[in-house]
């Protein structure tokens, strides 16, 4: 993050969750650790369920506050790691979002924008959500 625009969910002494700029759906949520760390194989012991905690808490959170029935966690490591730190994205799914599309190809990961004032209404009731 370092100073970049971001609207943070979530915070505590290990994580930080904060909504993807370019969600796959309103509500795509990434979470990385705090500290610096590379790749999940890098990830110490100690902070493996501080992380996790959170994007269970995250997915969780989406069926009251975005009336999702579902999710998906992702972690890339390395291939497809645009940002060399740990992160998981945490996406709200529901029935029929085409994220995963019969007859063209395995995945459709096409990023979105937000509308005016979409990213912060999502933003609000994820937290209120999270307590």
């Amino acid at each position: 993050m370092n100073g970049a625009p971001h609207i943070e969910i979530y915070r505590d002494e290990s994580t930080v969750a904060f909504l993807d700029r370019a969600p796959l759906v309103p509500g795509h949520t990434l979470v990385i650790t705090r500290r610096h760390i590379e790749t999940l194989e890098d990830v110490p012991e100690d902070l493996l369920a501080p992380f996790f905690r959170v994007v269970q808490r995250l997915s969780r959170a989406f069926a009251p506050a975005l009336g999702a029935e579902g999710s998906l966690v992702a972690i890339n490591t390395r291939i497809s790691q645009s940002v060399p730190h740990i992160h998981a994205h945490v996406v709200p799914r529901r029935k029929g979002d085409r994220l995963f599309s019969p007859g063209a190809g395995p995945m459709l990961w096409i990023r979105r924008s937000y509308k005016d004032g979409e990213a912060e209404e999502v933003a609000a009731k994820l937290r209120a959500a999270l307590g």
